[in-house]
C-alpha cells in the first residue's frame, strides 16, 4: 500500500497570444487524492476497462475476451467471454459501459473491424452471466494500433464511442468514416436527431486515438487523446468540431481546428481512461506511468500521483463508495509486470 506522493506542473503551452480555443466552466472545489492505496484485485491479464453495475465491478480483459466480476474479497470470476474477439496489438476486448436498464455495452475488435454490442446480464452478485449479443454498430475500422475503444453514457442518456484512426490518418478528416472520431448514438444504436451532422453518428472528428471520456457537473465533455510523436492532448469536446489530426497535433492556433486545453509529450503521458469527481479530472497514463489530476477550475495545470510507482496505468473510475479506482496495464506486452500484476487499486478522495 502507498500514500499519495504528488508533484505539480503546468502543461506545455503556446505563447500567451494563443489561448485554448475553449474555456471550461467553473466547477465545485476540486477533489484530491488522499490517504493510502489498497489493492482491490490482483492477477488480472491485460485488463482494459472497469465499470460498476448495481455496485458490482465488471472488468474487460483485452486479450482473453473475458468479462470478469470482482468480489469484495478481491477474487474474480468470468461472467462470460465475448465471442469473435480478434486480439492483436492494441485491439481486442476494450471498453465497457452500463446502460440505464442494466445492460452491458461492449466495444471489441472482430475479424472485420471494431464493433459496439449490447448484452443482457442475468443472475445475482457472485453468479452474474452474460447473455447473447445485440450488435449495434460494426465495421469501425480496426488496426493493430489506434483502435480507440472507450465507451460511456453521457448525462443526456446517449452512448459516446471513441474510435482511433486505425493507422488510416486521413480518415480522421472524413466525416463519413467511422474512424478517428467521437461517435454519439442512442442506446439502441440509432443516430440522435440532434447530432451535428444529419444522419451521421459523427459527433466530433480529427482525432488520432482518443481513449478517455468524462463529463463535468454542468455537462461539459472532456476527452483524452494519444498524439503521435509530439503532443498528447486533453480536449473539451463540442458538437461538430474538428480537432485537427492529421493536419495538426497539439496546440496549433490554426483556424478551423480546436486546440486542446493541455498537451504533454507522449513519453510523459499517453493518456487512456479518465474519470471526473468533485471538480477534478483524473487521467490514467500508460507511457508516463502516472495518475494525473487536472482541476477543471484551472485546466492549465496538473498534479501527478504515484509517478512510476505502479507502472502503466490504463483506466480510472469512481467507485460507488466515492473512492477512486485505477487499473495497471503491465501485462499488455509493453509493460514490465510486477508481483500481483495486473491490479486495480483504490484510494480515498477528499475535497480541497
Amino acid at each position: 500500500m502507498s500514500s499519495a506522493p504528488a508533484s505539480s506542473g503546468a502543461a506545455a503551452s503556446p505563447p500567451a497570444t494563443s489561448p485554448p480555443a475553449t474555456s471550461p466552466p467553473v466547477p465545485s472545489a476540486p477533489a484530491t487524492v488522499t490517504g493510502t492505496t489498497r489493492p482491490v484485485a490482483t492477477g488480472l491479464a491485460a485488463p482494459w476497462s472497469v465499470v460498476f453495475r448495481d455496485g458490482i465491478p465488471l472488468v474487460s480483459e483485452r486479450n482473453s475476451g473475458r468479462i470478469l466480476e470482482l468480489a469484495p474479497d478481491g477474487s474474480s470470476r468470468s461472467v462470460g467471454t465475448v465471442e469473435g474477439v480478434a486480439a492483436r496489438g492494441e485491439a481486442g476486448l476494450l471498453g465497457l459501459a452500463v446502460g440505464k436498464e442494466g445492460d452491458l455495452y461492449v466495444y471489441s475488435t472482430a475479424s472485420d473491424g471494431n464493433r459496439v454490442q449490447r448484452f443482457t446480464v442475468t443472475g445475482a452478485p457472485g453468479s452474474l452471466s452474460l447473455g447473447e449479443p445485440d450488435t449495434l454498430l460494426d465495421g469501425i475500422p480496426a488496426g493493430s494500433t489506434h483502435d480507440g475503444g472507450r465507451i460511456a453514457f453521457g448525462p443526456d442518456g446517449m452512448l459516446y464511442v471513441t474510435s482511433g484512426d486505425a493507422q488510416r490518418r486521413d480518415s480522421a478528416q472524413d466525416r463519413n468514416s467511422l474512424s478517428g472520431k467521437i461517435l454519439r448514438m442512442t442506446p439502441d444504436g440509432g443516430v440522435p436527431a440532434d447530432n451535428p451532422f444529419p444522419g451521421s453518428l459523427t459527433y466530433s472528428y480529427g482525432h488520432r486515438n482518443p481513449q478517455g471520456l468524462a463529463w463535468a457537473d454542468d455537462g461539459t465533455l472532456f476527452a483524452t487523446e494519444f498524439g503521435q510523436n509530439t503532443w498528447d492532448e486533453l480536449n473539451v469536446i463540442t458538437p461538430g468540431a474538428n480537432y485537427g489530426w492529421p493536419t495538426v497535433e497539439g496546440i496549433a492556433n490554426r483556424e478551423g481546428f480546436v486546440d486542446p486545453l493541455q498537451q504533454w509529450q507522449p513519453g510523459a503521458a499517453s493518456p487512456s481512461g479518465m474519470a471526473y469527481a468533485g471538480g477534478t479530472l483524473f487521467i490514467a497514463n500508460l507511457r508516463g506511468q502516472v495518475l494525473r489530476s487536472v482541476a477543471v477550475s484551472d485546466p492549465t495545470a496538473f498534479t501527478d500521483h504515484y509517478s512510476r510507482e505502479y507502472g502503466r496505468i490504463r483506466d480510472v473510475a469512481l467507485a460507488p463508495d466515492g473512492q477512486l479506482w485505477f487499473m495497471t496495464n503491465n501485462t499488455d506486452g509493453r509493460g514490465d509486470p510486477r508481483p500481483g500484476d495486473d491490479q486495480i487499486l483504490a484510494v480515498p478522495l477528499s475535497e480541497g
